[in-house]
């Protein structure tokens, strides 16, 4: 019996201290494995997001130890957050010093950096908060592309729904690949995912640059169709192609035909997701002639092709 704890504590997201046994009890349901699940804590009392009141068991140990994330908004004072769990984070440390396994969901992740478990370790989260998590743990290798990463027995999850693309690994490997097969199809969670990319929404993300890059980026963004002409640029800018690509690179870290090139992406997943245009006009549209390039790119930042893209995220233009 595969015994896995979920770590309580004040503010944590309910769904995500009850996802993962939620979908090992249909696990137990659908195959024989069993698994000894508890939610567990250093505090008597813990209330999660929404005010909802937990019931908790006694610290003790596990063989799998899930600690859950929080809300974490922009006004958010991560750093008296984390004071806050200093409890929390000495029960992971503590854990994480037997050899067994940790995992945490989503923004969680804080929590295991926090306590070291990311030094020296390939580690991913939320893409909307990897950047952040990079800065604060810069001994840790962040993959905001990856759902799930385990490195070295820690294991770190992309958002929320990532924590069901976590539990399925586990079913898999305790229970074997036909009850996380089945186990997926009876709670309608997809099995198949591989990346959080086609999920990225880039206008959510804090836009790099000072006033330089941001006229750079009114220029290309409203010229989106139009051939890339690196000296024409300059020229609007009254600057030389090399003062540029340097000013430009200083204050973004990338060059203007990268941003170009992510820019027409997001446009192109726009179109994909709310008109019916093809696929080839689609690639006119945002300034590509070779469909093949256009493809190739889009799968690049995606994950997924252009019509593969369309029929998992088309959404009716209303």
């Amino acid at each position: 019996m595969l015994r896995v704890g979920v770590l309580a504590y004040p503010g944590c997201f309910a769904s995500e201290v009850f996802g993962v046994p939620d979908l090992l009890t249909m696990a137990t349901h659908v195959g024989a494995a069993e698994y000894d699940v508890a939610v567990v804590s250093h505090r008597r009392r813990v209330v999660a997001s929404g005010g909802v009141a937990l019931t908790v068991s006694p610290l003790r140990e596990v063989d799998v130890l899930v600690v859950p994330g929080f809300e974490l908004v922009p006004d958010l004072d991560l750093d008296a957050k984390i004071r806050g769990l200093a409890g929390e984070i000495a029960a992971i440390r503590t854990h994480a010093a037997t050899g067994n396994a940790v995992v945490s969901i989503c923004v969680g992740a804080f929590l295991l950096a926090e306590a070291g478990l990311l030094d020296r370790r390939r580690a991913t989260t939320s893409w909307l908060f990897a950047d952040e998590l990079a800065q604060r743990c810069p001994a840790a290798d962040v993959r905001p592309e990856h759902l799930v990463v385990t490195d070295k027995g820690v294991t770190t999850t992309a958002a929320f729904s990532a924590m069901y693309d976590f539990a399925l690994e586990l079913i898999r490997e305790h229970s074997g690949a036909e009850v996380a097969r089945t186990t997926a199809r009876v709670a309608l969670v997809d099995d198949a995912r591989t990346s959080q990319t086609p999920y990225v929404d880039a206008r959510l993300l804090p836009r790099p640059g000072n006033e330089f890059s941001r006229r750079v980026m009114r220029r290309l963004d409203q010229n989106l169709a139009a051939r890339y002409d690196l000296a024409a640029l300059a020229d609007t800018f009254n600057v030389s192609s090399r003062t540029l690509l340097r000013r430009f690179a200083e204050e973004t870290g990338q060059s203007p035909l990268e941003y170009l090139q992510s820019s027409r992406v997001r446009r192109a997943r726009h179109l994909l997701e709310t008109t019916d245009r093809t696929v080839a006009g689609i690639c006119t549209a945002v300034g590509y002639r070779d469909p093949g390039t256009f493809a190739a790119l889009f799968t690049k930042h995606t994950g997924r092709r252009p019509r593969d893209y369309r029929a998992a995220f088309r959404r009716d233009a209303s």
